[in-house]
């Protein structure tokens, strides 16, 4: 092998590897989910100012663990949800993402 062929190579673990990664704390059921596209997706439609409006405060407490949202296909749902409530126009792909952030930052939920 040439030079340029291992060093292909390992680039090609790496990039491999830190996918890898990077996918460990995004559940099965949210496989392929875009973790960045999802947070600017938040930001984009302004998902906290209407939280604030529904719930008060920060918006936070609308993320209660404890609360009817116990899995990870509810979750998902209630995504789905406010897109259709709000006609949002996000495609399944985009919902998968924003659930996914949803799961990471406030619900952790594993099935």
């Amino acid at each position: 092998m040439t030079y340029l062929t291992v060093k292909s190579c390992i680039a090609s673990l790496a990039v491999s590897i830190g996918c890898s990664l990077a996918n460990a704390e995004v559940p099965a059921l949210y496989a392929g989910a875009d973790l960045t596209q999802g947070s600017q997706l938040m930001g984009q439609h302004k998902c906290s100012a209407c939280h604030q409006r529904n719930v008060g405060g920060d918006g936070n407490d609308i993320y209660n663990p404890k609360g009817r949202i116990n899995t990870l296909g509810l979750l998902r749902g209630m995504v789905e949800a406010c897109n259709t409530q709000l006609n949002l126009g996000l495609f399944p792909d985009e919902v998968n993402s924003i659930a996914a952030v949803l799961n990471r930052d406030h619900y952790k939920l594993k099935q």
